[in-house]
């Protein structure tokens, strides 16, 4: 379990495909308190730590199944792409964001951006699939980020970045057309659900 709260921004400094698709990730994080079998939301996608070093710089490896490349946006991932990442939630660890579990549901895509006083309010389209899963007021997980939705309207729904968090994650980079991951609010997805069988 994650809570969305950015701890640090990663780069991805290798790619290779081994039968699974293996990055290698460098990170501020002291890799002397990272185990191997570790789980590190990376751009919001729960993965596993499977190496660790520290030269010339800390680093940490991951495996990504074919599943997760075709469901996320990890498919564009190149050497020097930048990415929010998150050590998993312990006992104890204030819970800043709202509870995510780092299981993609799908891609949105940025169809809009105005800025907003020192803010930019960013316009995403959901998959129809999952935008009645998102609610004004609600929240939602993109890239890893937990962000609180302004408006909806049918598929696109907007949301507000503040200076702070676009100088702390990967959202200062934001373009029109970029492919972000979504995970909706699990709370969201089960009051859907009891409602069909109500």
């Amino acid at each position: 379990m994650f809570t969305g709260i950015v701890t640090d921004m990663g780069e991805v400094l290798s790619l290779r495909q081994e039968g699974d698709l293996r990055a290698r990730i460098a990170t501020g994080y002291d890799i002397g308190g990272i185990d191997i079998g570790a789980s590190i939301a990376c751009e919001g996608v729960c993965l596993t730590v499977v190496d660790l070093g520290a030269t010339p710089r800390g680093w940490f490896d991951v495996q990504i199944s074919a599943e997760t490349v075709s469901k996320t946006n990890l498919s564009g991932w190149k050497p020097g792409t930048r990415i929010n990442l998150e050590r998993a939630l312990k006992v104890g660890d204030e819970l800043g964001g709202h509870i995510v579990s780092g299981h993609v549901d799908g891609v949105a895509e940025v169809v809009g951006m105005t800025p907003e006083g020192d803010s930019l309010r960013v316009t995403f389209r959901a998959p129809d699939a999952l935008a009645k899963f998102i609610a004004p007021k609600g929240s939602v997980a993109l890239n890893g980020t937990s962000l609180t939705v302004n408006e909806v309207e049918g598929a696109t729904f907007g949301i507000n970045f503040i200076p702070h968090t676009r100088a702390v994650t990967t959202w200062g980079q934001v373009a029109l057309g970029d492919k972000v991951n979504l995970e909706v609010d699990t709370m969201a997805r089960y009051v859907a659900r009891l409602r069909e069988w109500g």
